[in-house]
């Protein structure tokens, strides 16, 4: 893989999510923040690109399990694979860690007030992820399919309520940059999701759970920022100018 100092951090990891890896290593977001360039993100961050390309050269060399290739899937391949895999893991997820960052609260809260401020930043997330997945899977991801057909059958979309696929994936991913935000406040509140020296079973269990669903929610929104979001906004401009 060759790595460009303009191109987008997000399309690194459209390339090959192994790379993911690395940029994670360097504190470098590549989901909510996946529009950055290469350029911008070391110069903020005082990283030698040279150093950040010889890292990721150096783990796709090594790391020959095969992976999926996302970028090659048809979008509504991708979007159901996003519903069944990633939607199903939130809906699946949330229910468990609200109920084990109550017991915490009682237990352990007195002597880690914290505790009460992650649990609220976990409500608000599984609020809002509830809302943004139904948006989703209501009206987003069928648009996007009937866009790929109308694409594949060389006709015109039919024209959606919303207007364009546009309007719908500016407010996802502002959605995204919001939930990415959160989980930035509760890895910090919970120290990096380290266990306190007076943290039972039940507290690392909740921090190591809590951390798998911020990874997940990173692989959620990557697939749909930097891959399936994209292809589909290009998809219906294609087929808008050959309509006209």
């Amino acid at each position: 893989m060759v790595i460009k100092q303009e191109q987008s951090i997000g399309s690194i990891v459209a390339e090959d999510y192994r790379a993911a890896a690395v940029l994670t290593a360097y504190g470098i977001d590549f989901c909510c923040k996946g529009g950055r360039s290469v350029d911008e993100v070391c110069r903020t961050k005082h990283i030698d690109p040279a150093d950040l390309a010889r890292d990721i050269a150096a783990v796709l060399e090594r790391d020959t399990r095969d992976g999926e290739d996302f970028k090659n899937w048809t979008l509504t391949r991708l979007a159901e694979h996003i519903e069944q895999v990633h939607h199903r893991y939130v809906e699946q997820r949330i229910p468990v860690l609200k109920s084990y960052l109550e017991k915490l609260c009682s237990v352990h809260g007195e002597r880690h007030p914290e505790l009460f401020e992650i649990r609220d930043e976990f409500k608000g997330c599984a609020g809002a992820m509830a809302v943004h997945m139904r948006k989703e899977e209501l009206l987003l991801f069928p648009y996007i399919k009937q866009l790929e057909k109308a694409h594949q059958e060389g006709t015109t979309p039919a024209t959606p309520q919303f207007g364009t696929v546009d309007n719908p994936v500016r407010m996802m991913m502002e959605d995204h940059d919001a939930e990415g935000d959160r989980f930035r406040r509760i890895k910090k509140l919970s120290w990096d999701y380290a266990n306190p020296p007076d943290g039972c079973t039940t507290y690392s269990t909740a921090l190591r759970m809590l951390q798998e669903f911020e990874e997940d929610l990173h692989k959620h929104i990557h697939l749909e920022n930097n891959i399936l979001f994209p292809r589909a906004v290009a998809m219906e401009k294609a087929s808008r100018t050959i309509a006209s």
